[in-house]
């Protein structure tokens, strides 16, 4: 298995056909901004409807992308796939823009979940067929490259809209044209690869993995991949305690583990904060600016986090990752406490959303590392497929949790949560660390505070 992950391209375009997901990233990013405020905003609505909203689409996205999976391994024109996702979400973006009453709109983003899968995989699998291996890792970092700056770039497009007075609804019409955009970018200017790999090829190279785990168009957080198609058949439960059994001394569960708490606490904050920071009288503009904070430290930060995982090793920089991002759930936390001017409200979250971004650049790196080196001589596929249901299932209850919280609790209450899951999984990181020590005590070597990280076989090495 290949165990280096490349964060920062020798080329910023490994392929010129790359340019194609600049717009579709642009597209999606502002579109995640886009959606709570027109609830919000346009359509009057509350914290409790944002949630519902997220709980509809994560349900969606969950469901479909077994059905999408299933197609990218019997389609073999990734090409078609990319277009269908591109050019269906101009088309729901041009529909919500017409659209007045919150159960239309509702409809419309569960659809947007329904096809937002259709080019995970896909984009993913295409840059495996047309790259060799050693052209993989610069084409994977420079597919993360264009990602992000599609990303700053729709953030900005969405300041820049809404800073001049102009209304909201229209810009889903500017999202939507960056959205068609890619579509015909990648029907004129993109080849299908020489030969067709199947999606549980994902799994068995660390750069389409961590790729997949951090970015897929459409999908702002989590990004479901089902390299196996998930059976129901009766003793699954029996054979689920088996496995867990059997697995006591491995690290995987405990990976599994404190990836579910991730996943859970982000959902719950990120689907909140909009709403939160909108109830302290912040425009639309500068929601869209507190976001563009958050994309540009990652955008800053991340071609730096394949080097770090490397010398403190990605067992710690897991660790300290996920510890400064529960810090900044509690900074937030702690901003309900204090009445704040809606400057000086803007501000502190401008800061706080962008050590946020910083912490997750660092740890979707370091953890898609830990979760490659654990699947090493695994039944990697459907191990994966097991993270992606555990992660499904994190991604519709955070959204469910914020309603209910939406209805008998607080913002505050939120965070402090968010911020308590994150702490919970810091122990199971730790013991993740120890079970693999103990499973190749010849190879990882656990390093003494402040010194190198551990040089294990299946860590990360940059080129």
């Amino acid at each position: 298995m290949e165990q280096a992950v490349r964060t920062w391209p020798h080329r910023i375009l490994a392929r010129p056909w790359l340019a194609a997901f600049v717009p579709i990233n642009a597209a999606t990013s502002g579109f995640g901004v886009v959606l709570p405020l027109l609830i919000l905003i346009s359509l009057h609505g509350a914290w409790t409807d944002v949630a519902l909203a997220a709980t509809l689409f994560n349900g969606a996205v969950i469901l479909s992308s077994v059905g999408w999976g299933w197609i990218s391994d019997h389609w073999s024109s990734r090409r078609a796939l990319l277009a269908i996702n591109f050019a269906g979400f101009g088309a729901i973006y041009i529909a919500l823009a017409e659209v007045h009453t919150l159960g239309a709109l509702l409809v419309l983003y569960t659809i947007v979940g329904v096809i937002a899968p259709a080019g995970a995989n896909a984009s993913n699998l295409l840059i495996l067929e047309k790259f060799t291996s050693t052209e993989r890792p610069n084409a994977y970092a420079s597919f993360q490259l264009m990602s992000m700056v599609g990303a700053v770039a729709g953030l900005l497009s969405g300041y820049l809209w809404l800073v001049t007075g102009r209304p909201l609804d229209p810009l889903l019409l500017v999202l939507a044209g960056l959205a068609l955009a890619s579509a015909l970018a990648v029907v004129v200017g993109v080849r299908e690869g020489p030969r067709t790999v199947p999606s549980a090829s994902v799994a068995r190279h660390a750069e389409s993995l961590a790729s997949h785990l951090r970015h897929s168009p459409g999908l702002r957080s989590f990004a479901p991949l089902f390299p196996v198609r998930p059976k129901i058949a009766s003793g699954a439960f029996g054979r689920f305690r088996r496995w867990a059994r059997e697995e006591v001394r491995h690290e995987l569960p405990l990976i599994f583990a404190a990836t579910l708490l991730f996943n859970l606490s982000s959902n719950l904050f990120n689907i909140s904060y909009t709403p939160y920071l909108f109830s302290l009288g912040i425009s639309g503009a500068s929601i869209f600016l507190v976001n563009l904070a958050n994309n540009g430290a990652q955008a800053f930060v991340y071609p730096t986090s394949g080097a770090l995982a490397s010398g403190v090793g990605p067992d710690r920089l897991v660790q300290r990752s996920t510890y400064l991002r529960s810090l900044g759930y509690l900074g937030v936390a702690g901003f309900t406490f204090i009445p704040l001017a809606v400057f000086a409200a803007l501000v502190a979250n401008v800061v706080a959303f962008a050590i946020l971004g910083a912490a997750i650049a660092f740890y979707t790196t370091a953890s898609s590392l830990l979760l490659f080196r654990a699947l090493e001589g695994r039944d990697a596929g459907r191990l994966l497929g097991f993270n992606s249901a555990l992660g499904g299932i994190a991604a519709v209850a955070g959204a469910a949790l914020s309603g209910v919280l939406s209805v008998f609790g607080s913002y505050r209450l939120v965070f402090l949560v968010s911020a308590g899951a994150l702490l919970v999984s810091l122990p199971l990181w730790s013991a993740a660390t120890v079970a693999y020590v103990r499973r190749h005590p010849a190879t990882a070597v656990v390093p003494p505070a402040g010194g190198e990280g551990p040089r294990a076989r299946g860590a990360a090495e940059t080129d």
